[in-house]
């Protein structure tokens, strides 16, 4: 007679982190001033990471 398998319970697989904001939902982007030539400050502003919409999780 054979006997029943022990089955374990499997893990939760966790989903993969974005490549451009490294999980945070998050980048920072230099700030730009001035007119026409736009030079940029020493000064970074922090966003919504667009490849991820601030979710963190990677998109396929």
């Amino acid at each position: 007679m054979a006997t029943a398998r022990k089955r374990t319970p499997r893990k939760p697989v966790e989903p993969a982190k974005c490549e451009t904001c490294k999980g945070s939902g998050e980048i920072s982007v230099a700030v730009r001033v001035g007119g026409r030539k736009q030079r940029t400050t020493g000064h970074q502003q922090t966003g919504m990471c667009l490849a991820c919409f601030g979710s963190g999780e990677a998109t396929d």
